[in-house]
């Protein structure tokens, strides 16, 4: 008997005696793929050797969905999963990853992938089609208590299916232009065969070190200190064109140390081998020590050309003081960002305009700047009912109610910005609150909403500014998800809505600059900085290539890992014959050529 009988676009397979359905591959697709973009490592490079880097907080699990996965060292772990496709980081052209091709369907919706017959999970098991189905069942599962992910998975992605071991299709839930089509289909797989749906499934994988496709695996967790990952031998990737000279590294330890100050100190001893510098204090004040002088350490300051996520305040309009479109205003007018820049940034960073800028048309640069104005900010705030100063200055109302306004911020190295804030502030009759929570713990009690405002920035992942899961309804007065402001706009959801499903890209781009007009007009978020550089301190024998960072490498300059959108990490590479020189002459007493790099190859004209 035939055990394959086509019919009406689909297969009956007989699988262990049962016919059962399986999708099939229209005959008319163009497969595509991409060898011959240029390499963006260096040949130079060499393999082997440890580094040690650091994180201000340990993580509050190692899961990368549910509750408190969204923080800071979240990137160790998705960064070294790949994907179906990966963007090459310069041109911004798909190239292939756990995919090999891919092949868009006329509908515009539907992507079919070929997956790589070579892939493997760092415990020897291949990588097939039903990790990514199970993948599709496992994020639409309410076991993993991720509300983002599940309405992700049900709205737009609407289908994971199987052709045969090695050939899948994704489904977006639209249309979609054929960049924004891949963006939203190249998904991560999930091992189904290790993981276990279960309503226990969140506490079960809390700590679990989960089977990975990237080069790297957590090898040593010393909870709360330190947490080490080791490259796997013989990788099954490595050779692969955008791989070579990459992830040079057999281990990165990630130590944790709280205060920036300390963990200088571990890099000048030689603890540390690098240490990112976006910071301008850091920058011009502090790198300026014997080792940077005597050359065992040095500056290294590349242009870029990223796109920017938002970084500001977010108010909470769900407290009733800011629940006051004028309480708001008032906030936008007592704010005086520029000083800020000015003084404590030394102008080393630009205003913000809008929340996330970068993307071309899809950000509105004409909304004008709401500078800082005392009068204005008085004005409003006395609309408000703020009109009475108290004995020490600040607005009361009629209740006696003083002006205030708590701002829950993560990081102490923004202390001394945010004074500059709160002294300007009290002259306008609004008195900041400084609350500096740690890392992680801060973050989590920003996502379950306990925060009056929120002083932080977003990645600027993304192809396109992603606005549903900050700015949705869908995402108000829950917990765990990015809609820190708590607010549910009818007019914006109208338009995020529309925004999702359209096709036409100029039309996408102009609701995307009425998104960022209606969040202007609803005065939610405060626009702080923005910059077009990565810069950090390194070791001498840390080296990195001849142009140092990509168009689009992120915050991170020596980051060790891949990156999502753009596979842009894992560039660097240590120089064994450098190090033993550099420790000879530190030993000794002699200084070598200072090094201070400064890269313009992707400067923004």
């Amino acid at each position: 008997m035939n055990n394959k009988i086509k019919w009406i676009g689909a297969l009956f397979l007989l699988v262990n005696g049962t016919w059962v359905w399986a999708a099939s591959l229209p005959a008319d697709l163009k497969w595509e793929t991409n060898d011959t973009d240029p390499v963006f490592a260096s040949p130079k490079a060499l393999p082997g050797g440890s580094i040690t880097m650091f994180v201000d907080s340990f993580p509050l699990t190692f899961r990368t969905v549910g509750p408190d996965s969204n923080g800071a060292f979240r990137s160790f772990i998705q960064d070294n999963q790949l994907r179906l496709i990966s963007f090459h980081p310069n041109t911004g052209n798909p190239i292939p990853s756990l995919a090999t091709h891919w092949a868009i369907a006329p509908d515009n919706q539907t992507v079919y992938f070929k997956l790589d017959p070579q892939a493997k999970w760092s415990d020897g098991k291949p990588v097939v089609a039903d990790d990514y189905t199970f993948g599709y069942e496992m994020m639409r599962s309410k076991d993993i208590r991720a509300p983002w992910y599940n309405n992700y998975y049900t709205t737009e992605v609407v289908a994971v299916e199987k052709i045969d071991d090695h050939t899948i299709l994704v489904k977006a839930g639209t249309r979609k232009a054929k960049l924004d089509l891949l963006n939203t289909t190249e998904l991560y797989p999930q091992p189904k065969h290790y993981y276990k749906l279960t309503p226990n499934w969140v506490k079960q994988y809390n700590w679990a070190v989960v089977p990975t496709t990237g080069p790297y695996v957590m090898t040593d967790v010393k909870k709360g200190k330190s947490i080490t990952f080791s490259k796997q031998k013989g990788w099954w990737a490595q050779n692969y064109r955008y791989n070579q000279h990459r992830f040079n590294l057999d281990t990165i330890k990630v130590q944790v140390i709280r205060d920036h100050n300390i963990a200088f100190r571990h890099f000048l001893r030689g603890e540390l081998d690098t240490f990112e510098m976006i910071l301008p204090n850091w920058w011009h004040e502090k790198a300026v020590t014997p080792e940077y002088k005597q050359g065992y350490v040095q500056k290294v300051m590349a242009m870029t050309d990223t796109k920017q996520g938002g970084q500001g305040l977010h108010l909470n309009i769900a407290t009733p003081k800011l629940a006051d479109i004028n309480v708001r205003l008032g906030i936008q007018h007592a704010l005086n960002i520029d000083k800020m820049i000015k003084t404590v940034l030394r102008g080393d960073y630009d205003r913000a305009t809008t929340f996330g800028s970068g993307f071309g048309e899809f950000t509105d640069m004409q909304l004008p700047e709401r500078a800082y104005d005392i009068s204005k900010a008085r004005d409003y705030f006395a609309k408000a009912g703020y009109s009475k100063p108290g004995p020490d200055g600040i607005l009361q109302n009629d209740k006696g109610e003083r002006l205030t306004l708590a701002l829950t911020y993560t990081s102490q190295e923004h202390s001394k910005r945010l004074t500059v804030l709160k002294e300007e502030a009290k002259k306008a009759g609004l008195d900041l609150e400084l609350n500096l929570v740690d890392g992680a713990t801060g973050f989590k009690a920003m996502l379950e909403k306990k925060h009056e405002a929120a002083w932080m920035g977003w990645a600027g992942g993304g192809l396109y500014p992603q606005y549903w899961e900050s700015f949705h309804s869908a995402n108000a007065n829950k917990p765990q998800t990015n809609n820190l402001f708590n607010v549910a706009d009818k007019q914006l959801d109208t338009l995020i809505d529309a925004y999702n499903v359209e096709f036409d890209m100029a039309k996408r781009a102009e609701l995307s600059r009425q998104i960022q007009q209606r969040i202007y007009d609803l005065a939610i978020f405060v626009p702080g900085v923005q910059l077009n550089y990565v810069r950090a301190s390194s070791w001498r024998y840390v080296m990195l290539p001849e142009v140092p960072a990509t168009k689009n490498t992120p915050d991170l300059l020596y980051w060790p890992m891949d990156g999502y959108p753009h596979s842009s990490g894992g560039l660097l590479w240590l120089d064994p014959k450098v190090k033993e020189e550099t420790l000879k002459a530190k030993e000794a007493g002699e200084a070598l050529a200072p090094i201070n790099l400064l890269d313009k190859t992707y400067a923004r004209h």
